[in-house]
């Protein structure tokens, strides 16, 4: 498996030139085009999520039907523990803060370059599927769960650039920083361990089920609070060890 992180890359650079075509563009995104990519984002979640279940799981029915159970009894710890840790509280004050400098640049003063970085960092770093991309990857499961995550970056980079120009663009180095750091952390930490007792399949198709969620939100769905998931993460190895 590689150590590179591309799909992090891959993210750092949809920011960097949805701010450069946000720049250059004369004219906002129609409303038509806005709903088409909606929608294919949806639908690309849908697939890379449920795709990354199905090369995760394998044996005969029996045994798959085991190991879904597994993840969603992870999924259901892992919800009740994000509660306790306050996990989607958190991502919440995050966005709430990039909201509120966002409305005092805009009826205050012209926004400077520390204004674009620090609330599109904010916004950007607070999305749960950036941790859940970068671990995923780390673990072998690929970089599409980021580059669906640098497809809505790069859009809200393209929006954003009209209020604080460059200073966009400048907010992928916080957001790679920290993606990066993920991947680097699970990839030397946990996978080593993982991969040794057999439990890295079960770690994916549980991210490949909050992937798929993340589709409820672009859709409209559901109000899915997947950064109360993320321990589901940890808790699905731990399952499969005990009940081995």
């Amino acid at each position: 498996m590689s150590n590179a992180v591309t799909g992090t890359i891959i993210n750092a650079l949809a920011i960097v030139l949805g701010a450069i075509v946000g720049l250059t563009r004369k004219t906002p995104m129609s409303a038509e085009n806005q709903t088409f990519l909606k929608v294919v984002l949806g639908l690309a979640t849908v697939i890379i999520g449920l795709r990354l279940v199905w090369v995760s799981v394998s044996g005969s029915l029996l045994q798959i039907l085991w190991q879904i159970g597994v993840v969603i009894l992870a999924m259901m710890l892992g919800k009740l523990t994000g509660r306790l840790l306050h996990l989607q509280k958190l991502s919440n004050r995050l966005g709430q803060f990039a909201r509120e400098r966002l409305t005092a640049v805009q009826s205050a003063r012209p926004a400077g370059i520390s204004d674009g970085v620090n609330v599109c960092a904010a916004l950007f770093c607070a999305a749960p599927l950036g941790i859940l991309g970068a671990a995923t990857e780390a673990l072998g499961g690929g970089p599409l769960p980021l580059i669906i995550k640098a497809t809505m970056d790069g859009l809200a980079a393209l929006g954003f650039v009209a209020i604080f120009g460059w200073g966009v663009g400048l907010s992928a180095l916080p957001v790679f920083a920290f993606q990066g750091a993920v991947f680097v952390l699970v990839r030397h930490f946990a996978f080593p361990y993982l991969e040794a007792h057999d439990l890295v399949n079960v770690v994916n198709a549980t991210a490949g089920l909050l992937v798929f969620s993340v589709s409820l939100l672009i859709f409209e769905v559901r109000r899915v609070e997947i950064a109360d998931y993320l321990p589901s993460l940890v808790w699905a190895p731990v399952l499969l060890a005990l009940m081995r």
